[in-house]
């Protein structure tokens, strides 16, 4: 692995790592993880999170194309540096999990308004249907769907997909993607097999502190770097 790579790499894994744990997909995760199969939900939120990423490094590595590398350049390293200040502000004036009864809220509703669906329909032939389903068709489920739908759309214009842009416009978007892709796995494996016992465990102010950090190294590198002409 060049050594461009493994910059990229690890400065996407420490990103994702930091701006995904507490995040609103992960209590979205954790809590989803509790009401159905774990599989299903860690298929749709991991698809969710991977063609994010992909989508999101694509931009990043097309920018460069589209405007000035020096312009790039600055507009990367505002990003991370505003981030920085942003999650550094979270840090100091937001109350902890305040994002997790939000979320809980908002798949409550949810629940209620499909299980009422799901007592007009008959139960015994849904299970009977689901026994002869083939297995593309099993992960292709309500389920697989919503989590899907709930992390993609929870993400996008979020301030990691944001910020994963500017990584891959200043760094080697192969790195960015395989740090990200590992990053979202190993928090979405956690956020699902941990359940919301490890969600209500987690220091938000810790995590926001970390991210704001590092989201600031990363500007302050960015302002230093070279152009490549």
């Amino acid at each position: 692995m060049s050594l461009s790579i493994l910059q990229g790499f690890s400065k996407s894994l420490a990103m994702t790592v930091l701006s995904e744990i507490g995040d609103k997909t992960f209590f979205a995760a954790a809590i989803l993880a509790m009401r159905h199969p774990r599989r299903y939900v860690l298929a749709g939120c991991l698809s969710a999170l991977i063609v994010m990423t992909i989508l999101s490094v694509a931009v990043g590595w097309a920018a460069p194309n589209l405007l000035s590398r020096t312009l790039t350049k600055h507009i990367a390293t505002v990003l991370f540096l505003g981030f920085g200040l942003w999650s550094l502000w979270d840090a100091f004036h937001e109350g902890e999990s305040e994002e997790l009864a939000e979320v809980e809220a908002e798949l409550d509703a949810d629940l209620k308004a499909n299980s009422e669906t799901t007592r007009a329909n008959g139960k015994g032939d849904d299970d009977a249907k689901k026994k002869n389903r083939p297995l593309l068709s099993q992960f292709l489920s309500p389920i697989f769907l919503k989590a899907f739908s709930i992390t993609f759309f929870g993400e996008w214009g979020d301030k990691s997909q944001i910020a994963t842009i500017g990584l891959a416009a200043a760094e080697n978007p192969l790195g960015v993607v395989l740090g990200g892709v590992l990053g979202q796995a190993l928090c979405q494996t956690a956020a699902v097999f941990g359940g919301k016992s490890l969600a209500t465990q987690i220091s938000e102010k810790f995590i926001a502190l970390s991210g704001g950090v590092l989201f600031i190294i990363f500007g302050i590198q960015s302002f230093f770097a070279t152009v490549e002409s």
